[in-house]
């Protein structure tokens, strides 16, 4: 590719950025000539993981290692052995060194009110709460959930569970409480904190009765904590468990690889399932984001928009562990106006603004002017989500500084970092992200388990990384691990992306390869969905297909209705609502379309990922062998509505 960068890196990157004085360090340690060559440093840090995570481990300031301390003892995926011994806690790291009067969280609220919190009051209430939760029983491997939307609850929630031990996972209200349910319950945590209310869109949402429903669901439940307890007979109130009295901040020292947290995978194959990090990865792992490639730390002032049900929210706590002060935001970013997201990063003097590709879409097209506004403290504007077109890449850097870098970046839920993206030392190409990441051994490999370049390749690890799952929840021989990541490559981890490494090494991302679906920046699987949708009695079966068009998302959703009744608009109406009441109001499908039948394996299932690649112009007899099929007739239709839309749409 010869694409001109659209951003190149100032002169002294290398002297400024955190990533150059760590850079400096490594070629201290190495030996090897690593300044000022990213693709050194890259090769060194996946070649040499040992003395690459080691010395990252000292350049972060974590306690120091006793001699002849092992980092990777064991060399295998899956079952990779890191820091053997090593006893540190995630809450007890994020507060390290910390100035007590400087600005820990900042909370925006759609009605204008901003809440400020410095480093010494953030301890001061994970303490009590933490304290509150030690005396509800709480201790070290037991699990603590949030039903909670992006405030400063649930970051004092999150922080207070893991100073203790114990395991944390967060919903968002944007699920419903069976989705919430679906994903929490499995758990079997003894503490839910719930929201009673929330402000989205200029709309008070009263959410008790749903966090009641939620409480009465997940069995095991001894105590709800809400902030109103009217809302939910027999809850605790947050307030007291703020006023729990303390001899202060003690988080307990917990190994390595102790659970931290649980995200949750989307659900595509069924249950979703419970991804479980652990303390010391995830730390080192967050540590990098911030601190090497997002340039975050004392004096940065971060801001992601994003949901609790999202692992950015997960990043957006790590960057705690930086120093640097996170700007949450509650409600929607396009809220009174298009623009209220750069509206929020100007007046809070954002260092590191995050979004997505589709609410930068929504802005171009609503004509937010971004150039008038104040962002002068902006260095780097992160997107991810979805595939970041060039063509809205070129559009966004029109109305931004020139200085501002516009910093694609792709990880997931199942490493809770990025693996590819940028770096302040590196020029970004419109449509592709810089480079792997430091310690993210990323390759592009054919079906064949070949590296491949220039082509397109499934995006695989080729050896561990320390934030990778400690396991996945209820899954005691870790058949389940194996198959999600190992088995396709055996030795290898298949992450599900289709890229293209380029020759100037940047990676081109053309979306899932698998069914995931993807709709403004909260992956979902298919089976969530058709839980809420089949369940109707005039749905036979559905098939959901999201497909990544430029700078759009299509979400159809293929229904076949029961003895074939007209999908009219009174049933599509219902549909609607029950994703909307069951699921979630962002994978409401885009059009519901009615079919004959739906194309399935012989073995019974969905041939979602062929019919995906159909509808985006493969020829029905390159993705799918017809004796395979148990009607290869209806593949035919599809290919059809693929061309009638290209046809309509445009390529």
């Amino acid at each position: 590719m010869d694409r001109e960068a659209q951003w190149t890196p100032p002169a002294d990157a290398w002297e400024t950025s955190r990533l150059g004085a760590f850079a400096r360090l490594a070629q201290r340690r190495s030996g090897l000539d690593l300044v000022g060559d990213y693709a050194a440093l890259w090769r060194w840090s996946v070649e040499d993981l040992d003395t690459f995570w080691a010395t990252a481990w000292d350049f972060f300031g974590l306690p120091a290692l006793p001699p002849g301390q092992q980092v990777l003892a064991e060399d295998r995926m899956p079952g990779a052995v890191w820091f053997p011994g090593v006893r540190l806690n995630f809450a007890g790291e994020v507060f390290r060194d910390r100035d007590p009067g400087g600005e820990a969280l900042v909370e925006l609220a759609e009605d204008g009110t901003t809440t400020s919190l410095t480093w010494a009051e953030l301890e001061r209430r994970v303490a009590s709460v933490a304290a509150g939760l030690r005396e509800l029983g709480v201790g070290e491997g037991d699990r603590v959930v949030g039903y909670l939307p992006n405030r400063s609850e649930a970051v004092v929630a999150l922080l207070a569970t893991a100073s203790l031990g114990a395991v944390w996972a967060v919903c968002g209200l944007d699920y419903a409480p069976a989705a919430a349910e679906a994903r929490l319950g499995q758990l079997e945590p003894t503490v839910l904190v719930a929201a009673t209310s929330q402000l989205l869109g200029g709309v008070v949402r009263d959410t008790g009765a749903e966090a009641a429903a939620l409480a009465a669901a997940i069995p095991g439940v001894t105590t709800v904590v809400v902030g109103d307890a009217a809302a939910v007979p027999g809850a605790v109130e947050w307030e007291d468990l703020l006023a729990t009295p303390t001899a202060g901040f003690q988080p307990v020292e917990v190994p390595f690889d102790h659970p931290l947290w649980v995200l949750f995978s989307s659900g595509t194959t069924g249950r979703p399932k419970g991804i479980v990090h652990g303390h010391g990865g995830t730390t080192l792992e967050q540590l990098k984001m911030a601190a090497l490639h997002l340039d975050l730390g004392p004096g940065s002032r971060f801001l992601w928009y994003t949901s609790p049900s999202w692992m950015m929210w997960n990043v957006q706590v790590g960057a705690l562990l930086a120093g640097a002060t996170v700007v949450l935001v509650e409600g929607s970013p396009a809220h009174p106006r298009p623009d209220e997201l750069w509206r929020h990063a100007a007046a809070q003097r954002v260092s590191v603004l995050g979004t997505s590709p589709a609410y930068v879409g929504a802005c171009l097209k609503a004509g937010a002017d971004l150039a008038s506004l104040d962002l002068g403290a902006l260095r780097t504007v992160g997107i991810t989500g979805s595939t970041f077109s060039p063509q809205a890449h070129a559009r966004l850097a029109a109305q931004l500084p020139d200085r501002v870098q516009i910093g694609s970046l792709s990880g997931g839920t199942d490493v809770a970092t990025a693996v590819v993206g940028c770096a302040p030392v590196l020029p970004v190409w419109p449509g592709e992200l810089s480079a792997p990441w430091l310690g993210a051994p990323v390759d592009a490999w054919s079906d064949a388990g070949e590296p491949v370049r220039g082509v397109q390749g499934e995006l695989v690890l080729t050896r561990p990384m320390p934030s990778m799952p400690v396991s996945f929840w209820a899954d005691p021989d870790g058949s389940r691990l194996r198959a999600a990541y190992f088995e396709y490559f055996p030795g290898a981890w298949r992450h599900g992306d289709a890229i293209t490494i380029t020759d100037h090494g940047s990676v081109v991302i053309h979306g899932r390869s698998d069914a995931t679906l993807n709709r403004k920046g909260v992956r979902i699987g298919s089976g969530d969905l058709y839980a809420v949708v089949e369940a109707l009695s005039e749905v036979a079966e559905a098939m959901v297909i999201g497909l990544e068009e430029g700078d759009d998302y299509w979400m159809p959703l293929f229904v076949v209705t029961t003895d074939q009744q007209p999908l009219d608009d009174a049933l599509r109406e219902r549909i609607r609502d029950a994703i909307a009441t069951g699921l979630s109001r962002r994978h409401v499908p885009d059009e519901l379309i009615q079919v004959e039948a739906i194309p399935h394996t012989r073995t019974g299932k969905k041939l979602e990922v062929p019919v995906k690649r159909i509808l985006g112009g493969r020829r029905p007899e390159d993705v799918a062998d017809p004796d395979s099929v148990d009607r290869p007739d209806l593949l035919g239709w599809y290919a059809d509505l693929a061309a009638r839309r290209s046809a309509t749409v445009g390529p």
